[in-house]
């Protein structure tokens, strides 16, 4: 069976990775068994040094879009039948979009604001005996400080990052309609993309302006509950 390396469950949600998370949901969209193996301590067999991995009879493979081409050609999936060609451009943008743009958004909102991030300290970090946790902290929000800023996001103000996000989600809202799923009555490969991002602003129990704002889009949730429900049975 394969072997899905993750964090483990924070926030309120299966992962605090919407990488993990768009693994998960394809794989089980396209209904191929798997297991968890769950530890922040895989970071550190991680081939890429990230989460999430896979091991499939010894066959290890990192990065989340990797990953799923790689499941694409061993597995069978429906999740791309009776796409048109136009559809699987939009997936690729809109997945691309999500992955390199929502993304530094959720990282954001988490690990820099200061409504969200002793939560994130005491998720994370706990763990790590008192004399060196202040240290251990102040390093790893550096370092995601540092990341942001040289990717762009964080050369800009808390308000700027906020409507950046909101119009991401705007987009996505529009692109869902009132359809189940974003082209249609059946779940693609954007589905456990979009999935994988909203659940950590909207079913998460984080609770700040950004969830705030992602839990406005009335679509949206409805999408989010409707797949959870769908594909995570409690």
């Amino acid at each position: 069976m394969i072997k899905l390396y993750s964090f483990g469950p924070a926030f309120g949600v299966l992962d605090p990775s919407p990488f993990v998370m768009k693994v998960d949901a394809w794989m089980r969209m396209s209904g191929i068994p798997f297991e968890h193996v769950s530890s922040v301590g895989n970071l550190r067999k991680a081939p890429k040094g990230k989460l999430p991995f896979i091991d499939d009879g010894g066959k290890v493979v990192a990065d989340s879009h990797l990953i799923i081409d790689y499941l694409r050609q061993q597995y069978d999936s429906p999740l791309e039948q009776g796409l048109t060609v136009e559809q699987k451009a939009i997936a690729m943008m809109v997945g691309k979009s999500l992955d390199e743009h929502l993304y530094w958004c959720l990282v954001y909102s988490r690990w820099i604001r200061p409504d969200t991030w002793p939560r994130v300290k005491a998720t994370f970090f706990n763990v790590v005996p008192l004399p060196l946790r202040a240290v251990v902290c102040w390093a790893a929000q550096k370092k995601v400080r540092r990341s942001l800023h040289l990717q762009g996001f964080g050369r800009h103000t808390d308000e700027e990052i906020l409507v950046m996000t909101t119009e991401m989600l705007q987009a996505l809202s529009d692109l869902l309609g009132e359809k189940r799923y974003m082209f249609g009555e059946q779940p693609s490969t954007l589905d456990s993309t979009a999935y994988g991002f909203l659940c950590e602003f909207i079913l998460s129990d984080i609770d700040n302006a950004f969830s705030q704002h992602a839990r406005k889009f009335n679509n949206l949730l409805q999408y989010c509950e409707r797949i959870r429900d769908e594909y995570y049975p409690s």
